[in-house]
């Protein structure tokens, strides 16, 4: 019983961390605008960039991978302590041990969940690409720098952010399935890699038909094309 209060506890700190509106704060602290209201309605970096500028799109972009990145460390740290402080008799290590890597993995998700529907944001939000790179760098640090890679390489070739999120996220599942890793962290890459390119199945559509505008370009006749980070 201990287990499951603790994984829940920790799941739902790992939702919290990723439902962090930080596009969302960046207009009303910059601005004082409501950023859902400007360019593609998005909180994501892209459309903070178009409405806002460089710098806070880059604050907003840093801050969203270290959304990822926290839950992880967070929950590798906070789910051992909390399972010895909520029992009289703390698990063994070989609990922890099994148990551990599961945590990890559904604590993943609930950050990629929380940034995408965000509690704060009537459960709206991004495509959590930026909180997803974080969640790998925390994870699989050699998987993040290759989907990073990936992203960078992509982005500066065709300067188009959806594209890039979407091969980063194909690059990460093949990454975790070639490396030594738990099956958890597996299945976690897999599944949120999955579920990053499924929030962009509008992107996908406009690819194919050769609307998906670029990074610095412009699309008066569909404000909306921009991609969510």
């Amino acid at each position: 019983m201990v287990l499951w209060i603790a994984s829940a506890i920790a799941l739902a700190i790992a939702y919290l961390l990723g439902s962090t509106p930080t596009g969302y704060l960046a207009g009303k602290l910059l601005k004082g605008i409501d950023i859902r209201e400007h360019g593609s309605k998005s909180t994501g970096a892209t459309n903070v960039l178009r409405t806002l500028g460089k710098w806070p799109a880059l604050a907003v972009l840093i801050v969203d991978v270290l959304k990822g990145a926290v839950a992880i460390i967070v929950v590798r740290w906070f789910y051992p302590w909390l399972c010895t402080v909520l029992s009289t008799t703390p698990p063994t290590e070989f609990d922890l041990q099994i148990w551990g890597p599961w945590v990890v993995c559904l604590a993943g998700l609930a950050a990629l969940l929380g940034h995408s529907g965000s509690i704060w944001l009537n459960f709206t939000g991004g495509k959590s690409a930026a909180t997803g790179l974080g969640v790998l760098l925390a994870m699989s640090w050699q998987v993040g720098l290759g989907a990073a890679a990936v992203f960078g390489i992509v982005l500066a070739i065709f300067r188009i952010v959806s594209l890039s999120s979407i091969l980063a996220s194909l690059a990460a599942i093949v990454l975790i399935c070639g490396l030594e890793q738990p099956l958890p962290y597996r299945l976690l890459v897999i599944a949120g890699g999955s579920y990053v390119i499924v929030r962009h199945r509008a992107n996908i559509q406009r690819l194919l038909a050769g609307s998906e505008p670029r990074l610095g370009g412009s699309d008066a006749n569909n404000p909306k094309a921009e991609t969510r980070l």
